[in-house]
Formats: C-alpha cells, structure tokens, sequence
C-alpha cells in the first residue's frame, strides 16, 4: 500500500507540473528572467502549491505515524549551514542554466528531448557523487 500511495502521489506531483508550466524550460526561464520579459505566472503556481501544503505539512508535525501507519520522517535540522546554502547555489545555477529542476526533468524524461536525457544523467551522477562524499564523510 505504501508503495501505491508513494506512486499516485508522485503521479498527482508530476501532472501538477506540467498542468502549471514547471515542465516547460521557456516558461521557467521567462520566469527567471526578472531583468527582462519576466513572467510571473510561476509565481502563481508556487504561491498555490504552498498553500495546499500547509494543512498536511501542519498535521505532519504534530503526528508521529502517518495515514499508513508508517513513521513521519521530517527534517530535524533547522540551521541554514554552508552545506545547505551550496546545493541551493548549485540548484539554482542549474535551473537557471537549464530551465528545468528534478521533478519537471523526470516528468518529461520520455518526451524524446535528448537535453532532458543529458540533464537526468548529469543529475543522477552528481546524486551518487553526494552519495559517495556523504559516506566517507560519516564514516
């Protein structure tokens, strides 16, 4: 069951951002582009994506199981810290270059743009190079 919920959500997740432009790299670039022909319209999509996450994102901390009965796993850790600000900074210089973050890139994976492929790859590698580094140092 965990695992269908964790499915229909991710399906419900990905049709929401291609329903709200967040899968079209001009669109997210004009939105980028507050110098320019800036298109705020993503703003609308953030601001009403927040707002449906605020009723469960509540009840998530004040629960301990969730609707399945399997534990809630929220970040603990509230320090803005050198680790978090540089993957923000990577984040962003990647969204800015590409026009495309990791939710919108798997949702159109299969669209036949080789530029999608490039970037899940370039993704998924700098995945498992966080991976290896965080290992070594925990260890």
């Amino acid at each position: 069951m965990l695992k269908l919920t964790a499915f229909l959500a991710g399906l419900i997740f990905g049709l929401g951002l291609l329903l709200g432009g967040m899968a079209n790299p001009a669109k997210v670039l004009a939105f980028l582009d507050v110098a320019g022909a800036w298109d705020p319209s993503l703003a609308l999509v953030m601001v009403g994506a927040i707002t449906v996450a605020v009723i469960p994102m509540s009840w998530a901390r004040k629960n301990k199981l969730s609707l399945l009965a399997a534990p809630m796993q929220l970040p603990v850790n509230r320090e803005l810290d050198v680790r978090l600000i540089g993957g923000s900074v990577v984040f962003g210089i990647g969204w800015g270059m590409a026009g495309i973050c990791p939710g919108p890139a798997v949702a159109i994976l299969f669209t036949g743009h080789w530029q999608i492929l490039i970037f899940v790859v370039a993704m998924l590698v700098g995945m498992y190079v966080f991976s290896s580094l965080e290992g070594r140092r925990t260890s």
